[in-house]
């Protein structure tokens, strides 16, 4: 059962995708668990929700083709990106892939949902969008070690992580400049569980990710060819500072696409999902 959030006269509502029935609100559910998905995963109220949609009779749930997705939250604690994860994107900075994590933090502020509009910062004339696997931890993680690591994600959800590539090629302490800016996060439409995942693929190191602009420039690579694995960076964050249910981890993407007004840019990635946001110039 996916996780996601809906948007109904303006108001957001978490709610439950069920594959084969539909979405049904958590609410519906269970009168007290209100509209905030990010407020009941850190409840840790998912796994009970989830066994109640499981045994909700089927009228309870309307058309997925029906509701309108938007980030399945707004304002984590944290979101972990790592850089120059993949060699291939390394390349795409002419750059060598570090021998540790290079991480960076980003704000909330910069969160935006399934089919919302990228704005281009006046102050970058190179901006380029980079689908990536998000990891989205589910419970309190602090120096666990890899082969433990995975026990503590809720699920993973595609991603479309931004970057003012020509601001970060000026300097590489520029990081947390070009990776700031409004829009710049892109999340959903639902989150995955991870053995679903599993289920239908077999490995994590078997999920592809494709960056996708206009339907046609592709760059697509897998989990395995990652320089660490999702496992490897959530234990190496954990003994950098605890990591919290909600929390993000964008671990790297396997080609960026410079983007431009007018361009529709994607992040698919089969048996998770595709999130599709079109690329506008800042305050259009």
């Amino acid at each position: 059962m996916n996780l996601a959030t809906i948007i109904e006269d303006g108001v957001e509502l978490a709610v439950l995708v069920d594959p084969h029935r539909g979405v049904v609100t958590a609410s519906d559910l269970d009168p007290a668990a209100g509209g905030d998905l990010l407020a009941l995963i850190r409840q840790d109220r998912v796994e009970t929700l989830r066994r109640m949609a499981a045994e909700a009779p089927a009228h309870r749930f309307r058309p997925r083709e029906s509701v309108t997705f938007t980030a399945p939250y707004r304002h984590p604690r944290l979101i972990w990106g790592i850089g120059l994860n993949y060699r291939d994107h390394a390349a795409d900075l002419s750059e060598d892939v570090p021998e540790e994590p290079a991480s960076f933090v980003k704000g909330d502020h910069t969160i935006i949902g399934p089919n919302e509009p990228i704005p281009l910062p006046p102050q970058s004339e190179r901006t380029t969008s980079e689908a990536e696997l998000g990891i989205v931890i589910g419970s309190y993680c602090r120096n666990v070690e890899e082969e433990d690591a995975l026990d503590h994600v809720l699920g993973v959800v595609p991603v479309l992580d931004q970057t003012a590539e020509d601001i970060l090629q000026r300097n590489p302490r520029f990081l947390t400049r070009s990776k700031n800016f409004p829009g710049f996060f892109s999340f959903g439409p639902e989150i995955v569980p991870l053995e679903t995942v599993l289920a239908q693929i077999g490995r994590l190191e078997d999920v592809e990710v494709s960056t996708v602009v206009n339907g046609s420039d592709r760059r697509t690579n897998v989990v395995a060819n990652m320089r660490f694995s999702p496992a490897f960076l959530i234990s190496f964050h954990s003994k950098v500072m605890p990591l919290y249910p909600g929390d993000i981890l964008s671990p790297g993407t396997p080609g960026a696409i410079h983007v431009r007004p007018g361009d529709v840019a994607e992040c698919r990635i089969p048996g998770v999902g595709t999130l599709r946001n079109d690329v506008v110039a800042a305050g259009s």
